[in-house]
């Protein structure tokens, strides 16, 4: 299958192993979006994703997410899974970082975003359930390990 200028849609399916000897789904890495939202009483929430069971790791929650394709920059292959995983309008958020947790030959980046409004989001076909979670209950959902290892930092960004 053919995208945007010729270009193959899809091709970053697949696994991988990084110089760590870790198998990682994404031929040319993979990214996600943390979205933010601060609610009326001043909480701080991210958009969680329950990964459906078929996946890797289903059932733990974790950020919109998935494999880059070749001709894809992080953001756009974060900003295009959260659209097909929740729905997610980009036109939404204010990009505000990404951080890079690099592998040696493989990276997951996750593209930072916030909204002004609660965004409209709802599950699709890779997603179980989303939830709104206060920043501080985070830690305590059973998380997708890599989210889980990344979390501490993406939590101190601000």
């Amino acid at each position: 299958m053919r995208g945007l200028r010729g270009v193959p849609s899809g091709d970053g399916d697949g696994w991988v192993r990084c110089a760590l000897g870790h198998r990682h789904w994404g031929r040319h890495g993979a990214a996600g979006l943390l979205v933010r939202w601060t609610d009326e009483g001043g909480v701080r929430r991210i958009l969680l994703a329950q990964r459906v069971a078929w996946s890797h790791e289903g059932g733990t929650w974790a950020l919109p997410g998935g494999a880059r394709d070749s001709h894809e920059t992080a953001e756009q292959a974060a900003l295009r899974e959260a659209t097909e995983e929740v729905g997610l309008d980009p036109t939404t958020l204010t990009l505000t970082h990404e951080l890079v947790d690099d592998h040696g030959g493989w990276s997951y980046t996750t593209v930072v975003g916030d909204a002004a409004e609660l965004p409209a989001v709802e599950p699709a076909a890779e997603t179980d359930a989303i939830a709104w979670v206060p920043l501080p209950e985070v830690r305590s959902w059973p998380l997708h390990t890599g989210f889980a290892t990344t979390w501490p930092q993406l939590a101190a960004l601000d």
